[in-house]
């Protein structure tokens, strides 16, 4: 199912300091932009509010899901808000199984090859490198040429429209855009100029 969103643009858009009362508007610019994967940190405030609101408000245009999920109660409460996504900083069992188990996609959090193969065993759709910038291009290289092709590596941590094509040549599939997208206190307009720098960077390192 993720894969059907990234292949529309793989780039998921974390909406971290969100509230409800700028959910939708948030929401509505980025999906206007092109986005079509958007999840919201559960230290913002009052998340599982924003999640729903918005599972409600797109209902199957978007992926909606959650970000910094440590721990499966809060896997459980990501699923009764309606979401489809559960994205970890961290590689844990009990969070990847409650989020499978609940039919939603799991995309831990990986920094080496052992928690990337930890992960899959435990059942992870895809993998978010994290922080990305730690490993680098040439890390992801050499972890391509052990991962399993058909799983998704999404990096997030580091990666700006200028390195964008850099970060795909070395083999990322997909990418979470964080503060250089969106902060509390942007406007919509500072929104959707991020959102348009990343696309079209994302479509120029595609034509390369």
């Amino acid at each position: 199912m993720m894969q059907d969103y990234m292949k529309e643009l793989p780039l998921i858009a974390i909406l971290r300091g969100l509230t409800p009362d700028q959910a939708v508007d948030v929401g509505e610019t980025i999906y206007d932009a092109g986005f079509r994967i958007m999840e919201v940190p559960l230290n913002s405030p009052d998340p599982f509010s924003s999640i729903a609101l918005l599972v409600r408000h797109f209902g199957e245009r978007m992926l909606i899901g959650a970000g910094t999920v440590t721990s499966a109660e809060d896997c459980r409460r990501v699923a009764e808000a309606g979401a489809r996504l559960v994205v970890a900083p961290n590689t844990d069992a009990d969070v990847i199984a409650t989020a499978r188990a609940a039919d939603m996609i799991a995309v831990p959090g990986v920094a080496t090859p052992s928690e990337a193969f930890a992960a899959i065993r435990a059942g992870a759709n895809a993998l978010k490198l994290f922080p990305a910038d730690a490993v680098g291009p040439s890390g992801v290289r050499a972890w391509r040429a052990v991962l399993p092709a058909r799983l998704p590596l999404v990096a997030v941590g580091g990666v700006g429209p200028d390195n964008m094509a850099e970060w795909r040549k070395a083999g990322v599939d997909g990418f979470g855009i964080g503060s250089a997208l969106f902060r509390p206190g942007m406007t919509t307009s500072d929104i959707r100029r991020n959102a348009d720098a990343f696309i079209a960077a994302f479509h120029t390192g595609s034509s390369r």
